[in-house]
């Protein structure tokens, strides 16, 4: 396509939304904690609950792209993502805050389900990794961007300033979609919509997701099992339907594709609190301001931006799956690194790890995703973008259900201060002894898609 290059460039401006909203609110969260009166628990379900309706839609709405257009999806994502954004601004507490950022999750599941499939549909095979791995890089420039500028912005001009840039970003990206797009790479014109599958799926995802974040309450276990027990109904419905929202098939017997999802999801399970938990670490225990915590932070998200293009152009020419296990093992020796992080630990040891994480995320996600992608028939690529954000996503959730739990054990429904900084450096050891564990499933089922 003549013009590919102009909408990968819309598209890349599109995902930036996300990792940055989500990456630059975690260098406010302090501030946001004493404008709020949130306590600790709380805290954690202000990067949390964007996730839920993300997890629980994108293979929705990667499906409704198929049948609707998928440039209707993005737009229509982009411009909720940026009124959402609107309202984090005028929130004057906790709970209004939590809705607008669910809001913002549900934008998210619209953007983030039909941009990868719209890219495979503009590239061929032979650029396809090469695409993916720009897509990715902007993604990373994004988390690079939000740290500093999150912090910076914090800094000067207060933790609302993060959500009124997110609102001008939305909207320069709602424009260049009414400019450059012109196709709606429709796949499906008269399938009919699974709804039955899709309330099956949302009582799965929301009773894992929410479940998971309660324990080690009673309340907790009792919603994991709903959630695992409408998990395993959904498989059993979506097999025997003839026009399932989610093609059973085509993830029970492709192996590749399988695993490496499988893969995506442990991956980001492991790692994706580590932000959350340094932020912490760097504000509270180490005692910096936001900016300075996003100067050190911005090491990781750098070396992902900068190696991903890199990465996405070795997957085309050489075996995927095997620089995805290599990065996926390069993370676990970061992870065992910093379990031994002590408030005497010198912040140029920790921007090393962090460098160095960040060139094992960027090895793993482009080629991962591009293993995802071209092992599929093109009339599911769509489904399979949505699925593969889905179990991101679902990572994500799980990431920070762990955490939130580490955090209800060790400091409990109180406000973050000097007396507990003790019991928040257990919180962290323990939870990086549980992340290293995933990690390590996590290079098993990288090595194991091709067998």
């Amino acid at each position: 396509m003549k013009d590919r290059y102009k909408i990968l460039t819309v598209i890349c401006l599109a995902a930036t939304l996300v990792p940055f909203a989500s990456n630059s609110i975690n260098l406010a969260l302090k501030d946001i904690a004493t404008d709020l009166r949130m306590d600790a628990v709380s805290l954690s379900w202000v990067v949390t609950i964007l996730m839920i309706p993300s997890a629980v839609l994108q293979i929705p709405f990667g499906k409704s792209g198929d049948r609707f257009g998928r440039k209707k999806l993005l737009l229509t994502g982009v411009v909720l993502f940026a009124l959402a954004s609107l309202g984090c601004i005028f929130v004057r507490n906790g709970d209004l805050l939590l809705v607008m950022r669910f809001i913002q999750g549900i934008g998210s599941a619209m953007l983030s389900g039909v941009s990868v499939a719209i890219i495979t549909n503009i590239f061929s095979r032979e650029e396809r990794g090469k695409a993916i791995g720009i897509q990715t890089a902007t993604v990373y420039l994004a988390l690079s961007a939000g740290p500093v500028l999150g912090g910076m912005l914090t800094h000067y001009f207060g933790w609302r300033s993060i959500f009124i840039a997110t609102a001008c970003m939305g909207a320069l990206s709602a424009v260049g979609i009414l400019l450059f797009i012109k196709g709606d790479w429709k796949e499906e014109k008269e399938a009919k919509f699974d709804w039955t599958g899709m309330v099956i799926y949302t009582v799965a995802i929301v009773g894992i997701l929410w479940g998971f974040s309660q324990l080690p309450d009673y309340k907790g276990f009792i919603a994991t099992a709903v959630g695992l027990l409408a998990m395993l109904l959904f498989v059993y419905y979506e097999k025997k339907e003839s026009l399932p929202m989610f093609d059973m098939n085509m993830f029970l017997s492709n192996r590749v594709f399988r695993m490496s999802l499988f893969a995506a999801l442990i991956n980001y399970a492991a790692t994706f609190a580590v932000t959350f938990l340094l932020s912490l670490y760097l504000q509270y225990v180490k005692g910096f301001d936001p900016q300075k915590a996003g100067w050190i932070l911005l090491a990781q998200p750098i070396a992902m931006m900068l190696l991903s293009p890199v990465a996405g152009r070795w997957s085309d020419k050489t075996d995927a799956g095997k620089i995805a296990t290599l990065g996926m093992a390069i993370i676990a020796v970061c992870l065992v690194v910093l379990l031994l992080v002590t408030p005497e630990t010198p912040v140029y040891l920790l921007i090393i790890v962090l460098l160095i994480l960040g060139a094992g995320f960027a090895l793993f996600s482009s080629p991962n995703m591009n293993v995802i992608m071209s092992s599929v028939e093109k009339r599911f690529i769509g489904t399979a973008s949505a699925t593969a954000g889905t179990m991101r996503l679902v990572g994500q959730a799980i990431s920070m259900g762990i955490t939130m739990m580490m955090i209800s054990v060790f400091i409990g429904k109180t406000q973050i201060s000097i007396e507990v900084y003790p019991l928040l450096m257990k919180c962290l050891r323990y939870t990086f002894i549980i992340f290293i564990a995933l990690c390590c499933f996590g290079v098993y089922f990288s090595m194991a898609r091709k067998k």
